[in-house]
């Protein structure tokens, strides 16, 4: 059997998560029939089937998930591999940090003026870029919300606290105080699921990623609510939106986010610190044990 190669895995990856061939070969920038026949020819070389297909969707065979969760892992490790090189090639070494614009519950500029080990890179992204950019080597550190995917990833937790939910002004809901969960049946959050199931529990977004601006329209005009923490609420008043507690609404998590084999002493120091400014002076940091010490020359390449 000859080599696979990366094209024919993430021709793969993008079939098994998208569950179609139609919305594969657009996610890849591709026809669908030339995509069609490179399952097939990789289903040959294999010698399994893959996927069982039928005129609406496909699904994995045992074989197709034993392939999928290998073939992310290989992906990840390629472009890992790539962005490291780049990262130490550079003349002045930077810990790069990924977070969402206004999701990181005050406490950005704070760990940024304690942290003195690397100068820190802002990966700015919308909801759900975040862990691409560590699993691809892209960032070295992320600040995220609960729930994510944990794969591949250690992480500690900063700060804990309410979420609330965003109507449009004009929605007959946002005249209560206090709604709950089962009041919001018939309305969809951004990503199209159903709003009254609670926030959703997958980190994948399935529709587009929206940055606020495109997310606020949507419930201004009545389209869609929006579970958001109270500390993200309280940055972005909006004359046509309400915000309203939810009875029934797990709470929200602000953790610090790394590859669990990253050993770098840098991002160590970059955990720490966040734990200290999130922490009273008096709670004792803990999770960073399996990073190693901090030292300042061997922070030289996160």
């Amino acid at each position: 059997m000859s080599e696979l190669e990366t094209r024919q895995l993430r021709y793969f990856v993008a079939v098994a998560e998208e569950q179609h061939f139609g919305r594969a070969a657009q996610r890849l920038g591709i026809a669908q029939p030339p995509l069609s026949r490179a399952i097939r020819d990789l289903e040959r070389q294999l010698g399994v089937q893959l996927l069982v297909r039928t005129t609406r969707q496909v699904a994995l065979t045992p074989a197709g998930q034993a392939l999928l969760e290998d073939s992310r892992t290989a992906l990840d490790a390629v472009t890992r591999a790539a962005n490291r090189a780049r990262q130490a090639g550079q003349d002045q070494p930077r810990l790069r940090l990924a977070l969402k614009a206004d999701h990181d519950g005050g406490l950005l500029t704070k760990i940024l003026g304690a942290y003195d080990v690397l100068p820190v890179e802002l990966l700015l992204g919308v909801y759900g870029e975040q862990l691409p950019a560590l699993h691809e080597g892209r960032a070295d550190v992320a600040l995220m919300h609960t729930p994510f995917e944990q794969r591949g990833l250690d992480s500690e937790p900063l700060i804990t606290g309410p979420r609330v939910v965003a109507l449009a002004a004009s929605d007959p809901l946002a005249a209560g105080s206090r709604i709950g969960l089962a009041d919001l049946a018939g309305r969809r959050l951004p990503d199209g699921q159903a709003a009254d199931a609670g926030f959703p529990k997958s980190s994948t977004p399935s529709r587009p990623l929206l940055d606020h601006s495109q997310i606020f329209n949507l419930i201004e005009v009545g389209n869609a609510v929006w579970f958001l923490p109270t500390w993200v609420a309280d940055r972005l008043p909006r004359p046509g939106i309400t915000y309203r507690p939810v009875e029934g609404l797990e709470p929200v998590t602000l953790s610090v986010v790394w590859r669990a084999e990253n050993r770098s002493a840098a991002v160590a120091a970059f955990v720490r610190t966040a734990q200290q400014i999130a922490q009273p002076a008096d709670s004792p940091a803990h999770g960073t044990e399996g990073l190693g010490p901090v030292t300042t020359e061997a922070a030289g390449r996160p």
